[in-house]
């Protein structure tokens, strides 16, 4: 046999060998000898900790949320002041202001329309034009709509154009619970006594909450100011006895054309006069 057979068959008989389990004594030695290996590699660490370890769970100061606002704006919404306060581990207070506001009043979601003015008379919806006599009494009337918080009052006004002056037609009106307003206007004792008389021209109808300015933000569940009716306003001439009036388009003189016209007219029936005449008298009818 030749020797690398042999060495061959030697490490197939030996190899069941290495891989048979070990005896129990043997097994526990070298589990001793792992666990002591591994208490020694430990031991070679300095492991320092602070702070409470286990179980135990520390508890942080709880922060009570406590919070309140105050909202601050004038009626029109151009001023808001929102102030919040939070308590708790550390308190604070926070302020945003845009400008002082006039009186605490709540917002409303701006989604929301402004309140608005819907006139009675004049009536808006014939789509005609609207004249009134200087000297006659003028009636405005209307409803309210879309409004969250009433005014207190309104003022009415009225604008031309012509001359740059706002003539102010009723102040401080307050509204009443049914919602429905009159003002009249005696134009005539305005007329009288106004600094600045009003002219035969076109004038806007303003209705504002009083205190407020004409151009005034519209805020969601406000009075927004109304300009929405032109009317125009007109002066009467003094009236003129019927024997001095003197008819502008009128004249006591005639054309030629006319004066040729009367001729023929006259020289046709004269003619035809005379020769019914003549013929009458030949017939005998005479």
């Amino acid at each position: 046999m030749r020797p690398s057979t042999l060495l061959t068959t030697a490490a197939l008989l030996c190899t069941p060998c290495f891989a048979w389990p070990a005896r129990p004594e043997e097994a526990q030695n070298i589990d001793a000898r792992a666990l002591e290996e591994r208490q020694q590699t430990s031991t070679s660490y300095n492991l320092n900790f602070s702070g409470v370890q286990g179980n135990t769970a520390t508890t942080l100061p709880s922060a009570t949320a406590s919070a309140s606002a105050v909202v601050t704006t004038n009626s029109a919404g151009s001023t808001v002041t929102l102030s919040a306060t939070a308590a708790g581990n550390s308190g604070g207070n926070a302020t945003s202001s845009a400008d002082s506001g006039n009186s605490s009043q709540p917002v409303f979601d701006p989604r929301l329309p402004a309140g608005g003015i819907a006139l009675i008379t004049p009536n808006t919806a014939l789509a005609v034009p609207t004249y009134y006599k200087i000297r006659d009494w003028v009636t405005f009337a209307w409803n309210y709509t879309s409004l969250s918080v009433t005014p207190s009052a309104v003022d009415v006004l009225a604008s031309c154009s012509a001359n740059h002056a706002t003539y102010t037609i009723a102040t401080n009106q307050t509204i009443p619970t049914d919602g429905a307003q009159t003002v009249l206007w005696d134009t005539g004792a305005f007329q009288a006594s106004a600094t600045i008389p009003l002219l035969t021209e076109t004038y806007t109808l303003i209705i504002k909450e009083a205190g407020q300015p004409v151009t005034a933000r519209a805020s969601a569940g406000y009075l927004a100011p109304f300009s929405g009716l032109t009317f125009g306003m007109y002066s009467p001439k003094a009236m003129t006895p019927l024997a001095d009036f003197v008819c502008v388009g009128c004249s006591d003189a005639i054309t030629n054309m006319e004066r040729q016209t009367i001729l023929t007219i006259l020289g046709v029936a004269g003619v035809t006069i005379a020769s019914f005449t003549w013929f009458t008298g030949i017939v005998g009818m005479w």
